[in-house]
C-alpha cells in the first residue's frame, strides 16, 4: 500500500495492482511531523506484523513526488518539472485516475527500458515511457511520451503520480549488478550500510525483492517481500547487510542467478555530509 502527502491521506495505490487510486478511510489517515496516523483496520492496521518504509520529500534527501496530468503527445514535448536540483537516477510513475502499470526506469536501464513494479516481467525495451529515443532526465525535468498501451505515462487528461530519486553520497545508491549463480554471491558496493534494498532481475521474469534492516534485524537478512505480490513475507533466500554494501547469499534467479539485476539502496541516515565527510568526523 502506497500513500503520499501529494495525493493526500486516505488515497491508496497498490504496488501489486495496476488499478487507479482508492479512497481508504481506515488506512493512513494523516501525515504528521513525526510519523503517520492509521485508521481502525484494513491492510495497514490489522492484527498482524506490519513494516513501513518512509521517505521525506526534499532535495537534500534526493527524493521528490510530482503529480502531473497527461496531454496525449507522443513526442518529447511533455516535460515534468522536479525539485531535485540534480538529474534523477530512478523514477516510478503511476496513473492514478485509471488502470495502468507502474512504470519504473533508471540510469541502470538507460531510460529507454522499463520494468513494471506490479509484475514479474523482464524489462520492456523501447517503451518511450520516459521519452522518445531514451531522452535522459535533467536536473530540472524528466520527459514522458507514451500515450497508449501498457507502458503509458502520458494519456490525455489522465492524472499521474511520479516518485523521483537522485543519488546522495553516503545515503542512496541506484545501479545494477551481475549475479554469479553461487550461494557465495555477488557483493554490491554502495558506500554505506543499507537499511533498505529493492532489487529485480531485469533480464528474467522474477519478482521484485525488498529487504531491510528490521526483518529480522540481523544477518542473514532473509525477510523478503515482493511489491508485485500480496503474499506474506518469505524467508528462503537472503542477503548480508554490510558496512559498505550488501552481499547476495543465494544462487536463485530472483537475486543472484546468471542475470543482470537493478537495485535501489538507502541508508538509515547519511554516512557522510554534503561535502563527503564522514558524519561522525570531528
Amino acid at each position: 500500500a502506497l500513500y503520499d502527502s501529494v495525493r493526500g491521506a486516505t488515497k491508496r495505490l497498490d504496488s501489486a495492482d495496476n488499478g487507479a487510486t482508492d479512497t481508504v478511510t481506515n488506512g493512513v489517515t494523516a501525515f504528521n511531523s513525526d510519523g503517520f496516523s492509521l485508521g481502525a483496520g484494513g491492510n495497514e492496521n490489522s492484527a498482524t506484523t506490519i513494516v513501513a518504509w518512509c521517505w521525506k520529500e526534499s532535495a537534500t534527501a534526493g527524493f521528490d513526488m510530482v503529480a502531473y496530468t497527461g496531454d496525449g503527445t507522443d513526442d518529447d514535448s511533455k516535460t515534468i518539472s522536479h525539485s531535485l536540483s540534480a538529474a534523477p537516477n530512478f523514477i516510478m510513475s503511476k496513473c492514478r485516475s485509471q488502470a495502468g502499470n507502474w512504470q519504473t526506469s533508471s540510469t541502470a536501464l538507460d531510460w529507454d527500458n522499463v520494468l513494471l513494479l506490479d509484475t514479474t516481467a523482464a524489462k520492456a525495451a523501447d517503451t518511450q515511457a520516459f521519452g522518445v529515443d531514451g531522452v535522459d532526465p535533467t536536473s530540472s525535468v524528466f520527459t514522458v511520451a507514451a500515450s497508449s498501451g501498457g507502458n503509458h505515462t502520458n494519456i490525455d487528461s489522465a492524472t499521474y503520480i511520479a516518485y523521483v530519486w537522485s543519488e546522495k553520497q553516503g545515503f542512496s545508491k541506484f545501479g545494477s549488478y551481475k549475479g554469479n549463480a553461487n550461494a557465495n554471491g555477488t557483493f554490491v558496493h554502495v558506500g554505506f550500510r543499507p537499511a533498505f534494498v529493492l532489487l529485480k532481475n531485469s533480464t528474467g521474469a522474477n519478482g521484485w525483492e525488498m529487504r531491510d534492516n528490521k526483518r529480522p534485524g540481523y544477518n542473514l537478512s532473509s525477510g523478503t517481500l515482493a511489491p508485485s505480490s500480496s503474499d506474506a513475507e518469505t524467508t528462503g533466500e537472503g542477503i548480508d547487510i554490510l558496512s559498505n554494501g550488501f552481499k547476495l547469499r543465494a544462487s536463485g534467479n530472483g537475486q543472484n542467478g546468471d542475470n543482470t539485476y537493478i537495485y535501489m539502496a538507502f541508508a538509515e541516515a547519511p554516512f557522510v555530509n554534503s561535502n563527503g565527510v564522514p558524519a561522525n568526523a570531528r
